[in-house]
């Protein structure tokens, strides 16, 4: 399957764990290349308004700044789906009762493998100016 389908499925879970309260990190690994960009960092963020989540972008010269951004998780969506398969071929979710990971190969398609979890609670984000 291609892995802009498997990714929308890989989404749904993310969705998922956030309306039941299990969401605790999403990462974007496994770079292409030797990009200057990292890591991608989701984590959860509950204001106000209701739920977001801190989006940061992790550089590996220190001359360039990490960014954040405080996101809405459908906004967070748009942001990272440019990342696939051209700077990321992975991308891990950390919820509070399983590890989910989307993997590209090299053929374009996507799988998704479950795993015990890793977090047993919810940490929520803050910014690092704050």
């Amino acid at each position: 399957m291609q892995y802009q389908d498997v990714f929308v499925l890989f989404w749904k879970q993310v969705e998922e764990s956030v309306q039941e309260g299990r969401f605790a990190k999403l990462t974007m690994a496994k770079t292409i290349g030797k990009p200057n960009l990292k890591n991608i960092y989701v984590r959860p963020v509950y204001t106000d308004e209701g739920f977001k989540v801190l989006l940061k972008l992790r550089y590996r010269s220190e001359e360039t700044e990490d960014q954040e951004d405080e996101l809405t998780l459908a906004e967070a969506f748009e942001v990272l789906k440019p990342y696939l398969k051209t700077s990321f071929s992975s991308v891990l979710l950390f919820t509070t009762t399983k590890d989910v990971t989307f993997k590209i190969n090299k053929k374009g398609a996507g799988s998704i493998t479950e795993a015990l979890p890793t977090f047993h609670e919810v940490t929520q984000a803050k910014k690092e100016d704050e």
